[in-house]
């Protein structure tokens, strides 16, 4: 299994914090993993359907959007993080 993280507006249109999914197949990209979860609709797809206004993290590190999430244990969406 693979743990999802969600924050900010993407966890608010989910509705869920985290959860537990089926490891995606070997090569899949975290890409891959946001168009699968998109395609459950609602509010997912609401939150996923545009991949380039997200960012992620393989466990805890920043990564692009379209790094293999190899043999991670969990994979945060969110959106751009802006400082101030």
């Amino acid at each position: 299994m693979l743990s999802i993280v969600y924050f900010a507006w993407v966890r608010e249109a989910i509705g869920l914090d985290e959860e537990q999914v089926e490891r995606p197949a070997p090569g899949a990209r975290v890409a891959d993993l946001i168009a699968m979860l998109a395609a459950r609709g609602g509010g997912y797809a609401q939150a996923l359907g545009h991949s380039e206004k997200l960012r992620a993290a393989i466990d805890q590190h920043f990564v692009p959007i379209d790094s293999v999430i190899g043999d991670a244990r969990e994979v945060a969406i969110f959106p751009p993080v802006t400082g101030g």
